[in-house]
């Protein structure tokens, strides 16, 4: 009988060794996304989520465009075709540094470019993707109203035709990006049903005012979109979809995003969190040497990796083209709402520091709340999994 191989020490930062499933493209793209979140946000966010501001916005899209960021998991048209593997480790390291990041980057590439991808024409394809992808154009995704969110089937956002043009009219609200972008994919009512517009942000009759006194999502820009009888030409519609599938399908992309970004959030918490617990003495040892601690500890890192698991699983599916949107669900609900008990447990163990700029830890845990309620609350994602579970509808 053989001798056992010699196994490899413990990683804290990697218990399960899940880097062992991951290739070297991904680790690479893993590591520039890293790297660049650490040269040109970390440094400086703190003082942006203080003053409530992300500034240059336009230099941060280009930069996050040369490394291929934006719309990464899209092919063609200057995109880089990642797999979802990768691009979700793109989205975890991007909210490793900001919540507010990472809605950039996803509203960006899962929302607008996604859409404009899967359901647009060659020639809304070819004016606006190339740009978008390097960073050079921003857009954003109008759907959720001031009185319409969990239930976007009764927006009041209409279009009617007039002769050869359409002839937009209503608000969108919490809208990533509106107050900056170029271009935005607006969804309405018709007479034929629910439909998606290719909106430039220039056209006559439209406004972006930037919402001010948030609490959470602070170095982020959020808007509310104006349209007050916008015109467009016929060739503005979406060509390839009618009806919520359109909206619901990219949203459901863009919350495959937030199931690896959210990780991203918590991961940041716990190692601030396991670092401070090393360094700080009470009755004359760190803190990192009690019990109750070390539980803490442990219980953080079972959580965090589990769904860092889960994340991953969910990719390889999605690359697979076998990932459902009852799964997306299960990783959004799952992770968002563990990321948030990880903040809050890791302010816990830093005491009165964990509410100091000083730490990401009450950053990330305010982003957080946010991220729980926007694409799919919390109760949404809870129906969602009881209708596959039980083949019963409870949403009406």
């Amino acid at each position: 009988m053989s001798a056992p191989s010699k196994l490899p020490p413990f990683d804290a930062g990697d218990p399960l060794g899940l880097d062992d499933l991951l290739e070297p493209e991904d680790l690479a793209i893993r590591d520039t996304v890293r790297s660049w979140a650490a040269d040109r946000v970390l440094p400086y966010i703190a003082d942006w989520y203080e003053r409530g501001e992300l500034p240059d916005v336009r230099g941060l899209a280009r930069e996050l465009g040369s490394i291929g960021a934006l719309g990464m998991s899209l092919t063609g048209y200057g995109c880089a075709g990642a797999s979802a593997v990768q691009y979700g480790l793109a989205c975890l390291e991007l909210e490793a540094a900001d919540s507010g990041i990472r809605s950039l980057v996803s509203v960006q590439g899962s929302l607008a470019m996604y859409a404009i991808h899967r359901f647009g024409s060659e020639e809304q394809k070819q004016r606006w993707l190339p740009g978008m992808a390097a960073g050079g154009i921003i857009g954003c995704f109008g759907l959720t109203e001031p009185d319409h969110g969990s239930d976007p089937a009764g927006m009041r956002t209409f279009a009617k035709r007039d002769g050869g043009d359409w002839v937009l009219t209503g608000r969108k609200m919490w809208i990533t990006n509106g107050s900056v972008a170029g271009v935005a994919v607006v969804w309405a009512q018709t007479d034929g049903g629910i439909r998606g517009f290719v909106v430039p942000t220039d056209a006559p009759g439209f406004s972006a005012p930037e919402i001010k006194h948030k609490w959470s999502l602070r170095a982020s820009v959020t808007s509310e979109l104006v349209m007050d009888e916008v015109r467009l030409p016929a060739d503005a519609v979406l060509p390839d979809v009618t009806g919520l599938k359109g909206p619901l399908s990219c949203l459901s992309h863009a919350r495959y995003g937030i199931v690896w970004g959210s990780m991203g959030a918590a991961r940041a918490s716990f190692e601030s969190a396991l670092e401070y617990s090393k360094t700080r003495e009470q009755f004359g040892r760190p803190i990192g040497g009690f019990q109750l601690t070390q539980a803490k500890l442990a219980d953080m890192a079972v959580e965090l990796h589990k769904g860092i698991l889960l994340a991953h699983h969910l990719g390889r599916r999605m690359d697979a083209g076998k990932l459902r949107p009852e799964q997306v669900s299960f990783g959004k609900l799952n992770n968002v709402r563990e990321a948030i008990e990880i903040c809050r447990t890791s302010r816990t163990i830093l005491g009165a520091n964990g509410i100091s700029l000083e730490y990401p830890v009450m950053r990330h845990a305010t982003n957080l709340e946010s991220v729980l309620t926007y694409e799919g609350t919390v109760e949404m994602h809870q129906l969602v999994l009881g209708k596959a579970l039980t083949g019963l509808d409870a949403f009406r």
